[in-house]
């Protein structure tokens, strides 16, 4: 079958290596990353498998990835997950990779904030991705085995009213870090992804003085993201940021928002 034409279109420059032959499963694969994602890597001559919880896009993005097989899954549920794991590598014939990428959004204030903010951000982000790293491990337990698990660039710099978010991703980046370790021995690598929020201006928060160097630490577009999974797949590295320049600048937005003067936007 032909490659996709609109993973054609969001392939920008590329690694020399390809891909052909790997099989890959992504999380949260219906829209944004995951689904530029799974184009991307189809064009580079993987095969993918989808899991995700909107079957319309899936469909669509499956249809786009030459039929890549696909399954509905909400990550929170550790019995979903290891069904559509179970089901991916059967179709696949194997996992070499998985890209834990399934997460939502938690904006909210640690007092006064809506404990399910909190909640949710746990059992997706961070239990979401425990279970689905438990039900791929055995399948990538192979010296070309891969995870790639998606933390953010907030579990390092810690916002003002995204606490929940934050500590959640910081857990998945502590989960990756972990497993690295664990799996060392079977040839297995793991690589934490560092993402900006995505194509928003939710990391220029209105601090006065914080916001343009928050803006430059914290947000990325959903190419640079896809381009950053790339060469971290490819390259089976063991950090990923993006944006790149992340990596340097965010301990300067960390210090910018902890100087702030307490009383703005009611931090007590």
């Amino acid at each position: 079958m032909g490659k996709s034409e609109a993973g054609k279109a969001e392939s920008g420059k590329s690694s020399a290596d390809d891909l052909t032959g790997r099989r890959i499963l992504i999380t949260g694969a219906a829209r944004n990353i995951g689904s530029s994602l799974a184009r991307r890597l189809y064009d580079r001559g993987a095969s993918v498998g989808l899991l995700g919880l909107e079957p319309e896009l899936l469909e669509q993005v499956a249809t786009s990835c030459g039929r890549a097989p696909w399954q509905l899954c909400d990550v929170a549920d550790p019995e979903q997950v290891s069904r559509g794991v179970d089901y991916i590598a059967e179709k696949l014939g194997g996992i070499d990779v998985v890209v834990a990428n399934a997460g939502v959004e938690a904006n909210s204030s640690i007092l006064g904030g809506d404990v399910e903010d909190m909640r949710r951000a746990v059992e997706v982000n961070l239990m979401g991705t425990y279970f689905t790293l438990r039900a791929a491990g055995p399948h990538i337990s192979h010296e070309n085995g891969y995870a790639l698990v998606v933390a953010s660039a907030h579990g390092a710099a810690k916002h003002p009213f995204r606490g929940p978010f934050g500590a959640s991703r910081a857990g998945v980046e502590a989960l990756g870090d972990a497993l690295r370790l664990e799996m060392k021995h079977l040839g297995t690598k793991v690589g934490v992804a560092y993402i900006g929020d995505i194509d928003t201006d939710t990391t220029a928060l209105s601090f006065d003085g914080a916001r343009g160097t928050l803006a430059s630490a914290g947000t990325t577009t959903v190419a640079d993201a896809v381009d950053a999974f790339e060469r971290g797949i490819v390259g089976r590295k063991s950090r990923v940021h993006a944006p790149r320049r992340s990596a340097a600048v965010r301990h300067i937005a960390q210090r910018a928002i902890d100087l702030r003067p307490s009383h703005i936007r009611g931090v007590a």
